[in-house]
């Protein structure tokens, strides 16, 4: 979390993946910093137990938000 404030602090577009079970957490430390703007991309919890395949699933259904999280405020299409 430091390093994406310290991302969008220098204009950098940043963004993070975690499970769904550190949502309070991430939430917590965003505030805690004073800066709650970078958005956040959770995936299903547990990961520790996911096959190759269940991860590869999972990363695919994420992937969208990820790219819509880095290029908020793009002009690019």
């Amino acid at each position: 979390m430091h390093d994406l404030a310290a991302l969008e602090a220098d204009g950098v577009t940043a963004t993070f993946v975690a499970s769904t079970e550190f949502v309070a957490a991430t939430d917590a430390q965003a505030r805690a910093l004073g800066f709650a703007a970078v958005p956040a991309v959770y995936v299903a919890h547990p990961i520790q137990d996911r096959t190759d395949a269940e991860m590869a699933a999972l990363a695919d259904e994420a992937l969208p938000r990820v790219l819509a999280a880095v290029t908020r405020g793009s002009s690019e299409s």
